[in-house]
């Protein structure tokens, strides 16, 4: 039952976080994360593109390695 959120549970969420910051917080809190996760998927991305560089270049290596020896 964690991975169903339902419309009333969203809405339940939104008046606490409403009530705890107020209005005028909510969208500088907003922005902020919002830029924080732009900013976590870029660096994971980067972290994806240099292991699959690292990677084609190790194969690579690997397969000069194999034709020396022979």
């Amino acid at each position: 039952m964690i991975g169903k959120i339902g419309m009333w549970e969203i809405m339940l969420v939104l008046a606490v976080a409403l009530i705890i910051f107020g209005p005028a917080k909510l969208p500088e809190l907003g922005r902020s994360i919002g830029n924080g996760l732009k900013e976590f998927r870029k660096a994971t991305k980067d972290l994806k593109d240099s292991i699959s560089f690292d990677e084609k270049d190790s194969i690579s290596l690997d397969d000069n390695e194999n034709d020396k020896q022979v």
